[in-house]
């Protein structure tokens, strides 16, 4: 028999500190719960998702811009040769957000750890609903199937993103595996407290293990699924092709998958990974304890365990 723990035993020590990091930082994300949006119409909501989101935007003056099968995306290079090309996808709830959102992260992914970084800045809802999204995810990870090794000098790709982006990730890879017939070429998914069950898994309704705070909420994940998906049923919005975590997750590569206890996207992220793990994917589980959506804007002790997991998961990836 087996004792199921999410966390470490070490975690428990840090999580007072934690508690204290993200009361300290929600008041960053406090126009994120705002509750005027339920006054406001579609179109407002939109308009405020994206200006609230453009306010933590820092684009570095090292990204090279440039379209890619048609989508705009933003490229940082290694300072040698690289040694894969990850595949990068930005949150924002498929409605609102921007590769440079990611900017500095992904700067720095770029030069620890020698990869070429490629964040596409796919299609949005309400103007674009699905399949628009993954559909701009499949077309740039198709061209890098072709053309990664010529244009960047490794044909090795790795595929990634937060929130939303964690989606595009996941859905990318099945598309890439199902579409391209090239898996093969994915050595990992890093899925970062991504949305994988668009028909409202029990903690996006609310219904949480934890009820600490979090910088999202039942209605405003029901609005961008509302965007996202229009007029479909919650069982017509876990369709395989729509929802990760309801496909064959069988063949996929090793995957880390990363969320905080108390995010209302907790239970996406624990039946995408447990069902991927009984598909005999190699699978890296990272459970924060007490820490929200977006929890790794709140330094502690815990985001800096996520942090060295994360690396060493990337040079696990990348080493031959």
């Amino acid at each position: 028999m087996t004792t199921l723990r999410l966390w470490p035993e070490e975690f428990e020590a840090l999580r007072a500190e934690a508690r204290a990091a993200v009361e300290a930082g929600l008041e960053l994300f406090g126009d994120l719960r705002s509750a005027d949006e339920a006054s406001m119409t579609t179109d407002e909501r939109v308009a405020f998702a994206r200006e609230r989101l453009a306010k933590n935007v820092f684009p570095s003056p090292d990204a090279i811009a440039r379209d890619i099968a048609g989508v705009p995306c933003r490229i940082f290079t290694p300072d040698g040769p690289p040694r894969a090309v990850y595949l990068h996808f930005h949150g924002g709830g498929m409605v609102s957000g921007t590769p440079a959102m990611m900017d500095i992260p992904n700067q720095m992914l770029a030069h620890a750890h020698s990869v070429a970084v490629v964040s596409a800045d796919y299609r949005k809802a309400p103007e674009h609903p699905w399949p628009a999204g993954p559909d701009d995810g499949v077309a740039v990870a198709r061209w890098l199937v072709d053309n990664a090794q010529a244009e960047f000098g490794s044909a090795r790709l790795l595929l990634g993103g937060e929130s939303a982006g964690g989606y595009m990730a996941a859905i990318t890879a099945l598309r890439i595996r199902d579409e391209l017939g090239a898996i093969d070429r994915v050595d990992g998914c890093n899925l970062v407290f991504g949305v994988y069950d668009w028909g409202r898994s029990p903690s996006q309704r609310g219904i949480r293990p934890h009820e600490g705070p979090d910088v999202l909420s039942p209605d405003g994940i029901a609005f961008f699924t509302d965007c996202f998906l229009p007029g479909r049923s919650d069982d017509e919005r876990r369709a395989p092709q729509i929802s990760p975590a309801y496909a064959d997750l069988r063949g996929l590569p090793p995957c880390l998958v990363s969320v905080g206890s108390t995010d209302h996207l907790l239970d996406d992220s624990l039946m995408f990974a447990s069902r991927a793990a009984a598909a005999g994917v190699d699978v890296d589980l990272f459970v924060a304890p007490d820490m929200p959506h977006a929890f790794f804007a709140f330094d502690c002790g815990i985001t800096k365990r996520w942090n060295e997991t994360v690396a060493d998961w990337f040079e696990a990836r990348l080493t031959p």
